[in-house]
């Protein structure tokens, strides 16, 4: 009797992305201030954070939570000063997101607290790893993760010898939300964080916030791919690049577009409409 061996298949390349969520980190924004404590208070000052939440609830949220392919991890870095409200609202929002995990950091240098969440979930990682950073008040395809970890598995005979691969994706939408809805403007990007996602080495080092995301391509061979609109980048009164992040004319979306940001993103405007004409929750205690 001829004994069947079974076939065994490879694990998948894990993903791993990373978003800071109002982290008081010490350097890491264009505004400057003098102590924790001043950082703390602008950042956890109750408009902003209503500002904050209602963009990572109809954005981040909404696109992490729909990816295509599951087999992901997704770590959120806040404070651990992070006000008691807030930290439990954020709890709410993302229980039924179980590719969420939460980590909890004192105020350090931005890309240390990163990388250290990073490695920290990564342990003794024995296989390559494709990392991602988002910001939390940006939305990725729902087939980002997929994408990513075809492209790594693809190419990845003609990048044996590199010591990491970059893949950016520029095609996307600048985006503006209000009570009134979205209104969008279709872009294609120099290397913005919200199209990129890396893949390291096992054992390497560094991590996808050692890098700038915009000089990332001087680090590494990058691919990149023009066609699929990958990414919604928000603009809007607190963003810290506002310097740098320039917009042309953002119109009210179409009717294609809405169905469109539906089925990419699972972004729906009317969710968007309803979430900023709710009045700002109570900051309660803590």
């Amino acid at each position: 009797m001829i004994q069947q061996v079974k076939k065994t298949s490879k694990p998948l390349m894990r993903v791993l992305g990373i978003c800071r969520f109002s982290y008081p980190a010490l350097g890491g924004f264009k505004r400057m201030h003098d102590s924790v404590a001043d950082r703390e208070a602008y950042l956890y000052a109750p408009e902003r954070m209503e500002l904050r939440f209602r963009h990572f609830e109809t954005l981040t949220l909404a696109s992490i939570a729909k990816q295509r392919d599951q087999d992901f991890t997704f770590l959120i870095v806040v404070g651990d000063s992070l006000p008691k409200a807030y930290t439990e609202r954020l709890n709410d929002i993302t229980a039924h997101i179980p590719q969420i995990k939460i980590v909890r950091k004192e105020p350090m240098k931005q890309r240390l607290a990163m990388q250290l969440a990073i490695k920290e979930e990564l342990g003794e990682e024995t296989d390559e790893n494709i990392q991602f950073r988002l910001d939390d008040d940006d939305a990725v395809a729902l087939s980002f993760v997929r994408s990513s970890r075809w492209f790594a598995r693809n190419t990845a005979k003609m990048r044996r010898k590199w010591k990491n691969f970059a893949i950016e994706y520029n095609s996307g939408y600048s985006v503006s939300l209000s009570d009134q809805g979205i209104k969008a403007e279709h872009v294609h990007s120099p290397f913005w964080a919200c199209g990129l996602a890396v893949v390291f080495r096992p054992g390497d080092p560094k991590t996808v916030m050692n890098y700038a995301h915009h000089r990332l391509h001087t680090h590494m061979p990058t691919m990149i791919h023009p066609l699929p609109d990958m990414y919604l980048r928000a603009k809007h009164d607190d963003n810290d690049s506002e310097a740098n992040y320039k917009t042309g004319v953002l119109e009210p979306l179409s009717e294609n577009q809405r169905a469109f940001f539906r089925t990419q993103f699972n972004v729906d405007e009317d969710h968007v409409k309803r979430v900023f004409s709710a009045p700002a929750a109570p900051l309660g205690t803590g």
